[in-house]
């Protein structure tokens, strides 16, 4: 989103970045009054479907005070460019700041546009977690260390006021315009419960980021655990795998079978037959010459590829393609799938999992894929035991609207047997950081594929990706990844053989 051309607020889509778990970003290079208006309602429509409405007010304030800080931070850098100044030197800083503020005042539309041509942009970002929700306030500008050292001397003064009235009776130093602001920031989150260390200020090679968290209460998150573990429990109306799939899974898990036998089994079934040798003649194995027997098909594939397919052809076979909402999700995933192997493939120093990236990425949205499947029946079951267990509407609204989607999908693998990499890929999609240190790699590449997938959706910007995930690969900087989306989309384009029918 950004304030080209006008914005529309698009509550749907709102919903479902806070329900799922996706970054929104909203962009801006000048921050106009109609921006901060936009970025208000959205900002109420996000926390009233994070279930945090309550915090509205104050989340506001603090919002806008760090859009139009992250602003000025970037009219002083264009001013201290044009004065042919060094930011970082505090002698030049020190005769640079003096003129600052005046001489942009009077001068703000010619300051401002040279932030757009250089593209010094503002971003407001809201993430939606499942203990909390996360807003962060970033522009690409890297404050130097002595206005760091101003910005904590105001955030350590801050803690000793109670109230406004006393943080007015200090005298704040106001020439930057700032100071007062920050200390405000914080007697708001001390309304709402929080204490400083929900806000902080950081930054990385190329911006600065305030964030502010703000934790759910222990009773809510309980009420999601809750609901989780009752809708796992409820999914006993979705068969087990079908039997001819459970027989070769044991023929390929006994290390006598032969190949020939393998292949005779999966001819049976007409339907897997022809997924196995369409999956063979994909860019997946660029085979030399195309494959069409089934026996040369599962012999290019090989034991570990005939493994990871019955859990994906299973899978679909239970959760069925029938629905056109359940035909996009599958979509998402077999795009996910496709760039998830070619990262590994072309980027990863990990190659063992090369295989498991496919299938991985292939079933990392089921947890959703599960309630378009149950639903109704499963909902009527849930909105029951939530009326039951006194758990509020909203909760129910949230984790049926996808919300926690990761950890159903987890358990419910879990329940079908799934192999731990898979279910850790699963659990972890959305957070890579969390995930066990053996299964890193693969989280790393389901969760990347699964970004790139948002980002071309809009729902998501190249700047919000994991930097330890991003270190994992060997990404020369974001212009490079840049490219190779752009790659891997027109790839999985012209490839319909990996794409659901």
């Amino acid at each position: 989103m950004n304030d080209e051309p006008a914005l529309v607020v698009d509550e749907e889509k709102i919903k479902k970045c806070a329900h799922g778990g996706i970054p929104l970003t909203i962009t801006s290079y000048t921050l106009p009054h109609e921006v901060e208006v936009y970025i208000t309602q959205v900002l109420a429509l996000f926390l009233k479907h994070a279930d945090c409405e309550e915090f509205k007010d104050y989340i506001e304030y603090c919002v806008l005070e760090l859009a139009v800080n992250a602003k000025k931070a970037n009219t002083k850098r264009v001013y201290f460019f044009e004065k042919k100044l060094d930011i970082n030197n505090p002698e030049e800083y020190k005769k640079g700041i003096l003129f600052f503020k005046p001489e942009t005042m009077q001068n703000i539309d010619h300051y401002l546009a040279i932030q757009r041509e250089r593209g010094c942009y503002i971003k407001v970002i809201f993430l939606n977690k499942k203990e909390s929700v996360i807003i962060e306030v970033r522009n690409n500008f890297v404050i130097s260390g002595s206005e760091r050292a101003r910005i904590y001397d105001k955030l350590v003064k801050a803690r000793q006021y109670d109230n406004l009235a006393d943080a007015f009776s200090q005298v704040l130093d106001d020439s930057e315009g700032a100071g007062l602001g920050l200390v405000v920031l914080v007697l708001m989150l001390k309304k709402m419960g929080l204490d400083e260390s929900c806000f902080k200020m950081c930054v990385t090679e190329t911006e600065t980021v305030a964030r502010i968290t703000i934790p759910f209460d222990h009773k809510k998150i309980s009420n999601i655990n809750e609901l989780t573990n009752a809708i796992v429990e409820n999914v006993k109306e979705l068969p087990q795998f079908p039997e001819n799939i459970i027989r070769l899974q044991k023929l390929v898990n006994n290390p006598r079978s032969e190949m020939i036998d393998i292949a005779k089994t999966v001819a049976v079934d007409p339907s897997m037959t022809a997924d196995i040798i369409k999956l063979v003649n994909s860019p997946l194995y660029m085979p030399p010459k195309k494959v069409e027997s089934i026996i040369s098909a599962v012999k290019t594939i090989g034991i570990k590829g005939i493994k990871n397919l019955l859990y994906s052809y299973g899978t679909q076979k239970v959760l069925g393609q029938e629905t056109e909402e359940k035909m996009m999700l599958w979509r998402h995933c077999y795009k996910t799938a496709f760039y998830a192997y070619n990262i590994v493939r072309n980027f990863s120093k990990d190659r063992s999992i090369l295989d498991d990236s496919y299938i991985c990425a292939m079933l990392h949205d089921m947890g959703k894929i599960i309630f378009s499947k149950s639903a109704p029946q499963l909902a009527v079951k849930i909105q029951g035991f939530c009326t039951e267990k006194n758990i509020p509407q909203v909760t129910f609204e949230d984790v049926t609207a996808g919300m926690n989607h990761a950890e159903i999908g987890a358990r419910v693998a879990e329940k079908w047997n799934f192999p731990a990499g898979l279910v850790a890929a699963i659990r972890y999609h959305h957070d890579p950081l969390a995930a066990p240190k053996e299964f890193r790699s693969l989280v790393d590449a389901v969760y990347l594929a699964n970004m790139l997938c948002q980002i071309e959706q809009g729902n998501a910007v190249y700047e919000q990706l994991e930097p330890a995930t991003l270190q994992s690969f060997k990404f020369e900087g974001l212009k490079h990844l840049e490219t190779i989306a752009v790659r891997l989309f027109q790839g999985f384009e012209k490839n319909p053989n990996d794409k659901p029918k």
